[in-house]
């Protein structure tokens, strides 16, 4: 189930709304925790399982590293090591088998694994829940209900924002629920709905001509760039937005995921708008246990790459996200020792366009089925092995999608919202936002039940 879906918009969450603000306070969590396992147990029956099983043996580790502290150390790793063991298994089996094989003259069998929805997800909140009891950081949860509904939580369940115990510790005990919060959060799903269908699903056709058309000019090489990374951005952050309302509808308040990432004047300044959630697990768990920056060149280098390569990893068993996750890491090593000096002074838009074009490539690699798939697009841009600037076919794909690609550069901008905080406005933004917000709504939904186009690109990690 998703939430871009009739069954999610029109049955599934109507009824567990209903259900939530009439029962007593001491029974939501318990509608919430049996709401979230029936979400998952709808898109993955046989792997709820599989979750449940994590819950409880992270449920047990979180109490024996709390209870027996001269033995914590040992808990911990058992704890990690069967979370990660499970995420390797369903993730990473295959991939490891078919690397092995290159070297083997007899074939080892690849094995029929399904990957379970969300399981990076819930396997790094499971993780950093162990390790935040381990630093005496959070406080063990003894009641295994609340933890499981924490880790189960739908709205962000199966594709982020990845959420800390500690975000939400309190709000697991007791939380605000309120109409302004509840409007806020409507508003905030409405928008998420709107980027993920109207924009991502859009852009996302694009792609998908590109790739079964057999045109090779420059144009139709830079529409599909920019369409593929404006398809990623808004299918994610647009998800991150309907998680984000999703809380607010329940009284939670999760953290911002995206902070319009492509207006960063550097791949740093990049990482810090990107996928917040991630990136800041990977700098606490990882980057600083291994010494951060406050270590040699040397060992501050392989810092980066090690975390990087992870995160690359982290994506998706196939080299090309092992690749994309160092590619970062190289960049992010360059502009620290050659490049942070010079994009400082030089003018902003200059810096935005070198750090567009670098994000642009990034997820031409991150989209690739190939190495040679990738080259060919990356080469495209520049116009190697190609026979035209443009063709009739590309300039026909230009003119069809150049309003809703305007629309997406606008929206991945804080244009929006500055027009939003103005005061001079703020009358006719009061008039005019419900009214958007119902077009959105209905268009989307429109769309929906039309049955066009709908992928998430975020289930397959």
């Amino acid at each position: 189930m998703v939430f871009s879906s009739v069954t999610f918009l029109f049955y599934f969450l109507p009824i567990v709304l209903a259900i939530y603000y009439i029962v007593p306070k001491k029974y939501k969590n318990i509608v919430l925790l049996v709401a979230s396992l029936f979400f998952y147990f709808y898109g993955e029956p046989k792997y709820v399982y599989t979750m449940v099983f994590s819950i409880i043996c992270t449920y047990i580790f979180g109490i024996l590293i709390s209870k027996y502290k001269s033995h914590k150390k040992l808990f911990l790793i058992l704890s990690i090591s069967i979370n990660i063991g499970i995420l390797i298994y369903f993730k990473y089996t295959n991939f490891i088998i078919q690397n092995i094989n290159l070297w083997l003259t007899k074939k080892i069998d690849f094995i029929y694994v399904v990957l379970p929805i969300g399981i990076s997800f819930y396997t790094f909140q499971l993780m950093s829940y162990t390790i935040d009891i381990y630093r005496e950081q959070a406080k063990v949860q003894k009641n295994i209900l609340k933890l499981a509904m924490y880790i189960s939580l739908f709205p962000q369940l199966i594709a982020g924002p990845i959420v800390r115990y500690t975000t939400i510790e309190k709000q697991l005990e007791d939380r605000e629920h309120s109409v302004s919060k509840f409007s806020l959060g409507i508003r905030r799903f409405i928008i998420g709905l709107g980027k993920k269908v109207l924009i991502a699903n859009v852009l996302g056709e694009l792609c998908n001509k590109f790739l079964l058309s057999n045109d090779s000019s420059v144009l139709f090489f830079w529409l599909y760039g920019i369409a593929n990374m404006l398809q990623i951005y808004f299918d994610f952050s647009g998800y991150s937005d309907m998680a984000i309302g999703l809380g607010k509808m329940f009284g939670f308040e999760f953290l911002e995921n995206f902070n319009y990432p492509y207006i960063a004047t550097s791949i740093r300044d990049f990482w810090k708008r990107w996928h917040i959630s991630l990136s800041s697990w990977f700098r606490d768990y990882i980057y600083i246990p291994l010494g951060g920056s406050r270590v040699s060149k040397l060992k501050w280098i392989r810092n980066i790459l090690i975390v990087w390569c992870l995160t690359g990893l982290w994506h998706g068993a196939q080299w090309n996200f092992i690749f994309w996750g160092l590619y970062f890491g190289i960049l992010l090593i360059i502009e620290k020792v050659f490049l942070e000096k010079f994009l400082r002074k030089v003018p902003k838009f200059i810096s935005r366009i070198y750090t567009l074009i670098i994000v642009m490539i990034s997820f031409i690699i991150f989209s690739g089925e190939s190495l040679a798939q990738i080259m060919q697009n990356i080469n495209g841009l520049i116009g190697i092995k190609t026979n035209f600037l443009a063709t009739p076919e590309s300039i026909y794909y230009f003119k069809s999608y150049l309003v809703i690609i305007i629309l997406g550069v606008i929206g991945a901008t804080p244009l929006m919202k500055k027009l939003g905080n103005n005061e001079k406005l703020h009358k006719v933004i009061n008039i005019l936002e419900p009214i958007c917000l119902l077009v959105i709504l209905v268009a989307s939904t429109s769309y929906i039940i039309d049955g066009s186009f709908n992928p998430f690109l975020y289930f397959r990690f």
